[in-house]
């Protein structure tokens, strides 16, 4: 059975209230740190040996030890709730049914960072998720936990939640931060990072809900029991958003110690893939990491059995392997078509670039032309050399991460999956039938039958 940290309560009735939380065990996280000094709790974050769960794995402890401390400059922390990415849903389900955790974690993190006003920004599509929050926030300020002088510690905190306004680019800290100040949502050029010039050029902090929700285990348990859990350099739990072709969509949590196998397959996470569909492919990490074909995304390429951490995905680079990010997992069974989900990835990226940098507003754009008319049987074999191309040059030449992001699954869908490209092309009027033809077109690709 799987170690829960995060969701072992997050069923119990009425936890969502402050009564039954604080009956459960708690804030004995925030009672905890306000006895201990605020750098020894970044040192536990930094024994834990978390991760920023957001996607781009970070240390988290390490992150927070950059934030300047200059003499009389309030800090803030910033929660990055914009859960946007396609595939990806698990913060919605922390903060949605155990909202408390969520604020305990961010009371912690502020008392260790020396911020004494500190947001929440949400993704403008959880209206109804931000309404709990603001509850959520109400109970804990009249119980003493937000406010003046914290449970009598002298410490001050408040908590605010700002809604976003449905942009992906939000998601990214430094557009966050502009979108938080009232401006457009326009990533930063950095240097100066958050850490020294965020909110209001004020030293900031910016993470994942995930992330602030996992600093509660880990004070109550300690840097180092939390890092016994998992492997290597991934420690603690990870909560995944499964869905696509399984039998079991949903949340899980996991301790990054079992196989990719194992939790498509097992019944205690995903169930398998349904009417005996044989597993083509899988974008393990949401839309934006490269999708692996079947047989890479089981074994690394070592030849050994790929497990759901950061590292053993990540195993052989972008040629052999793929990336954890914010774990959304996204099962494909034999008869989805990897040319048709990478054009509605690449409708996605187009319409939520910011439009800021030459090469992604203008190379997302191109990508999506060109995947419609493969997708729709009108394109050309040179089409796919030209795909190959427009990625090449949006990656690493923009200002934050969206461009990777657009690239990437156009990449690894071309590196892996280039002999159904061409069956597109070559076959223009099985293009547009029902499963594209590739029923029949399965056996050519190899998929290998796993049970």
């Amino acid at each position: 059975m799987s170690i829960k940290l995060l969701l072992d309560k997050a069923h119990v009735p009425g936890i969502r209230g402050f009564e039954v939380y604080r009956r459960e065990g708690g804030y004995r996280s925030v009672e905890k740190a306000l006895k201990m000094q605020p750098a020894d709790i970044v040192e536990e974050v930094k024994k834990s040996g978390l991760r920023g769960r957001g996607g781009a794995g970070f240390p988290t402890g390490m992150k927070w030890s950059f934030i300047a401390k200059p003499e009389g400059v309030p800090r803030h922390l910033v929660c990055n709730a914009d859960e946007s990415e396609p595939g990806t849903f698990k913060d919605r389900y922390l903060m949605e049914f155990i909202p408390h955790l969520l604020i305990e974690g961010m009371i912690v993190s502020s008392f260790a960072l020396g911020s004494n006003t500190s947001y929440i920004y949400i993704r403008g599509e959880y209206d109804w998720v931000s309404d709990i929050l603001e509850e959520a926030i109400a109970e804990a300020r009249k119980n003493g936990f937000l406010g003046k002088n914290i449970q009598g510690s002298g410490f001050d905190c408040e908590m605010y939640v700002h809604r976003g306004a449905g942009a992906y680019i939000c998601g990214e800290e430094t557009a966050l931060i502009e979108s938080l100040e009232g401006k457009r949502g326009n990533p930063r050029i950095k240097p100066p990072f958050p850490a020294i010039q965020g909110v209001w050029a004020r030293p900031t902090v910016v993470n994942n809900v995930e992330t602030l929700a996992a600093v509660v285990p880990i004070l109550n348990m300690g840097g180092e029991e939390y890092a016994k859990i998992g492997v290597g350099k991934s420690t603690g739990t990870k909560l995944i958003s499964a869905c696509g072709n399984i039998n079991k969509p949903g949340i899980y949590e996991i301790d990054m110690t079992i196989s990719v196998e194992e939790f498509i397959f097992s019944d205690e996470y995903c169930g398998g893939i349904p009417n005996g569909k044989r597993l083509k492919a899988c974008i393990p990490g949401g839309s934006s990491v490269p999708i692996l074909p079947a047989n890479l995304l089981l074994t690394t390429a070592k030849g050994e059995k790929r497990l759901m951490n950061y590292e053993s995905l990540s195993d052989g680079g972008f040629a052999t392997g793929t990336m954890m990010g914010s774990g959304g997992f996204i099962v494909l069974d034999e008869d989805q078509c990897v040319v048709k989900h990478t054009y509605t990835l690449a409708r996605f990226y187009r319409h939520e670039s910011c439009g800021q940098c030459s090469p992604c507003r203008e190379g997302t754009g191109w990508m999506e032309k060109i995947l419609k008319s493969i997708e729709e049987g009108k394109g050309k074999m040179s089409d796919i050399d030209l795909l190959w191309d427009i990625q090449r040059r949006i990656e690493g030449n923009t200002i934050c991460p969206l461009g990777d992001a657009a690239a990437w699954p156009v990449a690894a869908a071309i590196r892996h999956f280039r002999d159904e490209f061409e069956w597109h092309v070559n076959n223009p009027e099985l293009s547009q039938k029902e499963n594209y033809g590739l029923r029949h077109y399965a056996d050519e690709l190899h998929v290998p039958v796993t049970a």
